[in-house]
């Protein structure tokens, strides 16, 4: 009975980590279809959008059982409750990879992006994919100091969001109100695939040390 119980907590871990995966590819072929405007890959990733949805039903129907079955405490009641807001936050990741591609398959064949803005929305694309391949790491090795890293290196993204605005807001602006807003959107959509990277770094370090990020940060931050 023990061992099987030890099985599906690890089950739940795996699970994640595949979502993280999933996810992270996700973003980043939703970035080549925005970019390249290829809605042959826009398709391919709407479409597989599907098997993250249905691994966070799973992941949820696995953690509620247990939570009926074993009644888990300590650590690994925090492993079950954490494994759940963490398949969420995953799981929207998805979601917001699936909309960058929509947006690409509804301007098709044009592009989104205008080319003065091109290579700040393809940063924010390859730092939203390598944020996401580093919060895989992090749930497949618990590591609490490389999920405080990623919190600081989110701000490189929301960086990146703050420079679309004064392209909108000039006057020389010539790309048009549906361009505007379309690329607000895209802007909106890698912060926050970025933010729910973060959620789910700071929730493991609950999961690992019992104490939220901001409280564990500051007890190892030395004194000045």
């Amino acid at each position: 009975m023990r061992k099987a119980y030890h099985e599906e907590l690890t089950a739940l871990s795996d699970g994640l980590v595949e979502m993280a995966r999933l996810a992270g590819s996700a973003i980043g072929r939703a970035s080549t279809a925005l970019l390249d405007a290829d809605l042959q890959v826009a398709e391919g990733v709407i479409a597989a959008d599907v098997k993250i949805d249905d691994l966070q039903r799973d992941l949820e129907d696995r953690a509620i059982a247990l939570l009926a079955r074993q009644q888990p405490v300590a650590t690994d009641l925090r492993t079950v409750v954490a494994s759940l807001r963490m398949s969420a936050d995953l799981e929207r990741c998805g979601d917001l990879a699936r909309h960058v591609a929509q947006l690409a398959r509804l301007r098709y064949p044009e592009h989104v992006v205008p080319d003065d803005l091109h290579r700040t929305v393809l940063e924010m694309g390859q730092l939203a994919q390598r944020l996401m391949a580093q919060t895989a790491e992090v749930l497949l090795t618990k590591d609490v100091d490389a999920a405080l890293q990623l919190e600081q290196d989110d701000d490189r993204m929301d960086e990146l969001h703050r420079m679309i605005f004064p392209h909108l807001m000039d006057d020389r602006w010539q790309h048009g109100v549906e361009t505007a807003v379309d690329v607000t959107l895209v802007g909106r959509y890698y912060e926050r695939f970025a933010d729910h990277a973060v959620s789910v770094a700071r929730r493991m370090v609950y999961l690992v040390t019992g104490e939220y990020a901001d409280e564990y940060a500051d007890e190892r931050r030395p004194d000045p």
